[in-house]
């Protein structure tokens, strides 16, 4: 006979006791669940946009979006920014209308300021056109920090 039909016949016939009372900690989703207060998922808020700083450029309100998997620049702001040399890059981009696109390169450890807080992000610049009240994309890089 399997272990567990032995034990469970066991148990039924009353050979075997199942053991004293425990009590036993339940974690906070756990209770909220027995307890009936189970909290609402909350919808995904899409993209936001906050203001940031680049240096002592004021760059306006940047695009921060959970589907982006990058952190984007025009080329006409990372020329005036100066914030270095460029590093050559062999990404290539697939974006959500599935057209392909190559970078021109990237720049590691830009310091961006948002509010009081300044952040390390890496960007990936390329030559497109960018809206002038939100030219920069934040993704997930960012947003995990």
């Amino acid at each position: 006979m399997p272990n567990y039909s032995k034990f469970m016949k066991d148990v039924l016939t009353k050979r075997r006791r199942t053991g004293e009372f425990e009590t036993v900690a339940l974690t906070q989703e756990c209770s909220q669940m027995v307890q009936g207060r189970i909290t609402q998922k909350m919808n995904d808020p899409g993209s936001f946009t906050i203001p940031c700083t680049i240096g002592d450029v004021y760059i306006g309100r940047a695009i921060c979006d959970l589907g982006a998997s990058i952190n984007l620049m025009p080329l006409y702001v990372f020329k005036k920014l100066g914030i270095g040399a460029a590093r050559p890059t062999t990404i290539t981009l697939q974006l959500a209308d599935r057209n392909i696109c190559y970078p021109q390169g990237k720049i590691e450890d830009v310091l961006v300021k948002v509010d009081k807080f300044v952040f390390p992000a890496d960007f990936i610049f390329m030559d497109f056109t960018a809206d002038e009240d939100t030219p920069i994309l934040l993704g997930r890089p960012f947003l995990a920090t």
